[in-house]
């Protein structure tokens, strides 16, 4: 992603930890990353271009932390927790991605409709942002399938993996609710465990 785009991301993402959406101006935005108004547009088209771009880059954030706690440990029991605490962690410190996991959006928030926009930006990572964004049920999609690439391993079948998917499914699942509805200190792993218990996992 280039410099300017990803300094806009990032001015963008402050302010809005300042103020509503709804009060984060354009102008501010561009002159908090150095850059000309003229380049904010440019580079997203409006303010709903930009807001469709950050909640992109949270939403592909998240998942590259996915694909970390998948790969941190040895045990796939581990793996699995690691992605449920990962899961929770970051929706606790991130609003935009505890709305996008939740579909719960507060006003101080933007809300770029799930579906795909009309774009015709030439800038190959707007026309992504532009595209369809990933609802909470397309979210637990992606995390139980990297879950289950990486715990089967290649060469796997799909009706091999059936029940695996459903355990993958269950974590990212009780992850999701313990967002809404946060354990106790430490609740998080201790719910996978238990619930893993139980589960077929490799």
């Amino acid at each position: 992603m280039p410099a300017a785009r990803e300094s806009l991301l990032d001015a963008a993402y402050t302010a809005l930890a300042r103020r509503p959406w709804s009060a984060v101006r354009m102008v501010d935005v561009a002159a908090a990353a150095g850059v000309s108004r003229q380049t904010l547009y440019n580079e997203f088209g409006s303010k709903d271009g930009l807001a469709r771009a950050l909640v992109r880059r949270e939403a592909d954030g998240y998942l590259a932390g996915v694909d970390r706690a998948l790969t941190a440990h040895a045990d796939p029991r581990d793996r699995l927790t690691a992605t449920a605490e990962w899961t929770t962690l970051i929706a606790r410190e991130n609003a935009l991605v505890r709305a996008m996991l939740t579909g719960c959006w507060s006003e101080r928030l933007p809300e770029p409709g799930l579906a795909a926009v009309a774009s015709g930006s030439p800038v190959p990572a707007q026309r992504r942002a532009d595209g369809p964004l990933p609802s909470p049920s397309d979210f637990v999609h992606l995390v139980r399938d990297r879950a289950v690439a990486v715990l089967a391993g290649p060469g796997h079948a799909r009706g091999d993996t059936a029940d695996l998917a459903r355990s993958c499914e269950l974590v990212i699942r009780l992850a999701v609710s313990c967002v809404v509805a946060p354990p106790p200190d430490d609740g998080v792993a201790e719910l996978v465990r238990g619930a893993l218990q139980r589960q077929p996992v490799p």
